[in-house]
């Protein structure tokens, strides 16, 4: 196992959490999203959104990083859903480096954003995940989420629509 450090992303690391995450999505996405949507936006505006979500810690971002290069990154902060307690989280994002699934940097991004929302009061955390994407939905599993019933909806993206599941789970 190497060494893998998690700490929060910083404006200089924008490019790489851009380009991380956009070979990530890629990968997640690849049979339910044609390339299309992804080549729409330009990575200057990408840059753009991570410098901002930096800037304004909506939502706070962490970066795995193992020899100076971002390997991961998760993205968390309050739930989003409408009628949600205040008290519960969410991860809004959770990318790894498609050539580095299966080493640990999921789990490691997954401990620091439970911490992180344990700190900021948080008793309960949920995410939105593809139904069509196994491994995605098994890891999520294993770290303690539960799927909730009658949560499931629609997203388009682009011209593709993405079938989406929330799964819950206590931070105690």
């Amino acid at each position: 196992m190497s060494d893998i450090q998690v700490r929060f992303a910083t404006l200089k690391d924008a490019a790489d959490v851009a380009q991380l995450h956009l070979i990530a999505a890629m990968t997640l996405y690849e049979s339910q999203v044609p390339f299309e949507h992804w080549a729409a936006t330009p990575m200057p505006k990408r840059v753009s959104y991570w410098k901002e979500a930096f800037e304004f810690g909506e939502p706070q971002v962490m970066v795995a990083v193992e020899d100076e290069v971002i390997v991961g990154i998760v993205g968390y902060d309050r739930s989003r859903d409408p009628k949600t307690p205040n008290t519960t989280g969410e991860i809004w994002a959770i990318y790894v480096d498609p050539d580095r699934i299966g080493q640990g940097i999921g789990l490691a991004l997954w401990d620091a954003a439970r911490k992180g929302l344990v700190d900021e009061g948080c008793t309960d955390v949920t995410v939105w995940l593809p139904l069509r994407n196994e491994r995605t939905l098994r890891f999520h599993d294993l770290a303690g989420f539960k799927r909730e019933m009658n949560t499931a909806r629609t997203v388009p993206m682009g011209d593709a629509r993405v079938e989406e599941v929330r799964l819950k789970r206590a931070l105690g």
